[in-house]
């Protein structure tokens, strides 16, 4: 009866413990998704296309300006001029003839056209410059975000592999862990093994299922958190089983990061915006030089002094307008002294950001190379822990080792298996991130990784086959010297 109920429990539990089956995406599918969904990704799109338009900013400053200028009100106008000459057909010369215009509160109306083209201002062509490298800097933060995107991408996908690894080899334990604890009651029940072993394998049943809860709440909310960046439901992932070498040596990486990475270069682009700003602020005070052409006409009618009356005055020009400032408190000068401290300060900031860019090199570099022999080493611990777990339980048969030595083993399989999984995660994400930092990381690296995947329909490795329940036939041909003392009646109790 024992043997029927055991094989029953297995069943049971292989079928509660196998997940249910649902296509893996891989990591491109999700990084796709994640371009057209991540919300921080439309945040940066959207200040990209902003930061186009300065382009256009920086065209239309040395553009003319035209300005239509329109007015209308009450108004009045007095004029008086004495001592003119006139003169008049048929009328002689007179002089010390005396003029007099007047209108009160009458209606005046003024337009005037101007237009300005710049022809000289240093001031104008800083900011132009400015501006250029407004757009070129929303360029250089654009491709950040994209990488940005892909290594946090890349992250959730993995975490989420991980997190799935774990439910599995939390499963496979809980249900190694059973078989244990069924036997420990058989054998109880037959008196061939002490209450203790009964209470070890229900303890550790308890403490496995709280693993196993656990771990499916990780994965969860590892699932949800990609699918909220992707849109994509239903996620599951796959882990590497290999990580392409890095193509280059430690010092090609330095160089190329120096060369391309993104923070380096929005950091050196910030030096030459300084530099063009202490330009701007140094021409404030100076000459500029601009094309202007003005028409003008002013009128204005009503009642006066001596009645009826209306003026009209036309103007126009058209020539060359040179500024020059003679003093401005030394406002220009202030503000030149604090452009060359900013200057500074850019800079400043450029050095560090190459210093951090090298230091990120060199530990994704040193990264990449240890966790090889990471690797490796946990690979054999793997393959170690199982030939342990076999030979424990082959013990536990015999009587050698105690169940709490088959539990003991049971864990640290579990451990091995899931280092090995974190420790491939890890790797692939150190060689991302070597490309990030150079500004190499494309779709074609992600396709490079994404090849390394385990594939869809291979399963994570199982546990090492659990022997067969201890009968009361096979308990009795066991070596007397191996045989566990029998329980008595107050053991049982």
């Amino acid at each position: 009866m024992t043997a029927p109920r055991t094989l029953l429990g297995w069943g049971l539990v292989a079928l509660l413990a196998a997940p249910a089956a649902a296509p893996a995406q891989d990591l491109l599918t999700v990084w796709r998704a994640a371009q057209e969904r991540d919300r921080t990704l439309a945040v940066a799109r959207a200040e990209h296309a902003a930061s186009q338009a300065k382009r256009e900013q920086a065209a239309a400053l040395w553009r003319p300006n035209v300005m239509l200028g329109l007015g209308a009100g009450v108004g009045t106008s007095e004029s008086h001029m004495n001592g003119a000459q006139f003169s008049a057909p048929g009328m002689g010369t007179s002089s010390g003839v005396n003029f007099a215009t007047s209108v009160d509160a009458g209606l005046a109306t003024r337009a005037s056209v101007t237009a300005q083209q710049p022809l000289y201002n240093r001031g104008r062509d800083a900011s132009r410059a400015q501006l250029e490298l407004g757009a070129d800097m929303g360029d250089t933060a654009w491709r950040a975000a994209q990488a940005e995107l892909a290594l946090r991408t890349a992250q959730r996908y993995f975490a989420l592999a991980v997190a799935q690894e774990q439910l599995h080899v939390a499963e496979r334990q809980m249900a190694a862990v059973k078989r244990s604890t069924t036997e420990a009651h058989d054998r109880f029940e037959l008196g061939e093994s002490p209450v203790t072993d009964t209470h070890e394998a229900d303890a550790a049943l308890a403490g496995v299922r709280a693993q196993v809860e656990a771990a499916r709440l990780q994965v969860e909310l590892k699932r949800q958190q990609l699918t909220d960046s992707t849109g994509l439901p239903a996620l599951t992932a796959r882990l590497p089983v290999s990580s392409a070498a890095p193509g280059e040596t430690l010092q090609g990486w330095l160089d190329a990061a120096q060369a391309g990475n993104p923070q380096v270069r929005l950091a050196a682009q910030a030096v030459t915006m300084a530099e063009q700003d202490l330009r701007k602020r140094r021409a404030a005070n100076g000459t500029t030089v601009d094309l202007v052409a003005q028409a003008s006409l002013d009128r204005i009618d009503g009642h006066g002094d001596f009645g009826s009356a209306n003026n009209r005055s036309r103007n126009g020009m058209i020539g060359v307008q040179v500024t020059i400032p003679l003093y401005d408190g030394g406002m220009s000068s202030a503000q030149a002294s604090e452009g060359a401290r900013l200057l500074d300060k850019a800079q400043a900031q450029l050095d560090q950001a190459r210093e951090q860019v090298g230091e990120q090199v060199r530990a994704a570099w040193l990264g990449w190379q240890a966790g090889q022999a990471r690797i490796a080493a946990l690979e054999d611990g793997l393959k170690a822990s199982a030939a342990r777990l076999d030979a424990t339980r082959l013990g536990r048969e015999v009587g050698d080792r105690t169940l709490l030595d088959v539990l003991n083993a049971e864990n640290d399989h579990a451990r091995a298996t899931l280092a090995l999984a974190e420790a491939r995660a890890e790797q692939v994400q150190n060689r991302l991130r070597l490309a990030a930092l150079a500004d190499r990381l494309d779709e074609v690296v992600l396709a490079e990784v994404n090849a390394s995947l385990q594939p869809e329909q291979a399963a994570a490795p199982a546990a090492p086959a659990a022997p067969a329940t201890v009968s009361a036939q096979q308990s009795q041909a066991a070596p007397a010297q191996a045989q566990r003392r029998r329980p008595g009646k107050q053991d049982r109790r």
